[in-house]
């Protein structure tokens, strides 16, 4: 069978990275390299590449080019809806209805359009998307997750994480709508766990709210440890280090670090919200207040919980590998050429 060329394109490549966009699009372009039916061309901006289809995953200046190339098919993955940008950058309820506009126009130029999730399915239909879309989970080589490649130990020590403390972990940017608030609010009220976020502001200066988020983290009580911004090969051990997963945003188009965390092996806590309803459903613990949060972490501490949590973090692992995703993202291609 012939092999398909794939110009995969995310602006991620060459500028900002440490967010879940660039996760994701790194772990497409491992999964597709893999393969023997399909040739991949990573990047190449400002270039008309030689291919079948144009694969896009961000909506920056340096993609949109992508696609007016004539001869191709356009495939684009929604990672981004308008309310993504609220809490995450400056401003963002004040210039949303440009947003609007501006995705509107960028998603319509798409052969076929990737919905992250089925929550991203009806925010892309309110947004009056009119291509053909396709829920396509992000996904992981969850197998690069089961163990660490540095140990335990050593990562505990080098953040001056007790040996013997049972340490909660959360990742993604340190920005409003991940609620890192609600994370240093629980660790104040049991001092007796240690709390890690992995993540930063890689946006800087126009990442939402950044002088109060800087002053929170250097304001966090002693138990709270943020490590900054972790190459993607080390994450992880730092997901090893830790006995617990929590992600307290109150907004996701789907949270691939959820996925990092549970092919680690970790117990999934996350906030109520429709986003999960049907991508980590009942195999992820759901907390409404801090007050509950704390509930749950506590509960983890009995080995009976923890073991059933365990082991449902087991089964979001296997939903999201990438090995099936990458085999029905080759058979999407090949539906549209």
């Amino acid at each position: 069978m012939k092999k398909i060329r794939v110009n995969l394109v995310s602006e991620s490549e060459i500028s900002v990275q440490g967010h879940g966009v660039h996760t994701a699009y790194e772990e497409m372009a491992h999964s597709l390299e893999i393969r023997d039916d399909v040739e991949l061309i990573r990047g190449q901006f400002g270039k008309q590449v030689d291919c079948d289809i144009v694969h896009i995953h961000t909506v920056g200046p340096r993609t949109y080019r992508k696609l007016f190339q004539k001869g191709v098919k356009k495939v684009v993955s929604a990672h981004i809806v308008p309310d993504s940008f609220v809490g995450s950058l400056l401003f963002a309820k004040a210039w949303r209805p440009l947003a609007v506009l501006y995705l509107r126009w960028f998603y319509n130029k798409a052969d076929l359009l990737l919905a992250v999730s089925d929550e991203t399915v009806n925010d892309l239909k309110e947004l009056k998307v009119k291509v053909p879309i396709e829920v396509l989970y992000n996904s992981i080589d969850s197998s690069r997750y089961k163990t660490a490649t540095i140990p335990r130990a050593e990562i505990r020590k080098k953040l001056g994480i007790p040996a013997d403390a049972f340490v909660v972990i959360g990742a993604g940017q340190v920005q409003p709508r991940k609620r890192v608030d609600n994370f240093i609010t629980a660790a104040k009220q049991m001092p007796d766990t240690h709390f890690l976020w992995i993540g930063g502001m890689p946006f800087g200066k126009i990442a939402a709210d950044n002088m109060r988020m800087q002053k929170m983290m250097d304001n966090a009580p002693s138990n709270v440890t943020f490590a900054g911004i972790v190459p993607l090969a080390d994450m992880s051990s730092y997901y090893h280090a830790a006995d617990v997963f929590w992600l307290p945003s109150e907004q996701e188009t789907f949270g691939l670090v959820v996925v990092e965390a549970a092919a680690s092996g970790l117990p999934i806590i996350l906030r109520d919200i429709a986003d999960y309803d049907t991508t980590f459903g009942k195999d992820a613990l759901r907390q409404k207040t801090i007050k509950n949060a704390v509930e749950v972490i506590n509960s983890l501490r009995e080995p009976h919980e923890y073991a059933i949590w365990k082991k449902a973090a087991g089964r979001i692992a296997n939903r999201f590998d990438s090995v099936a995703s990458a085999e029905r993202l080759v058979g999407l291609y090949r539906n549209l050429l």
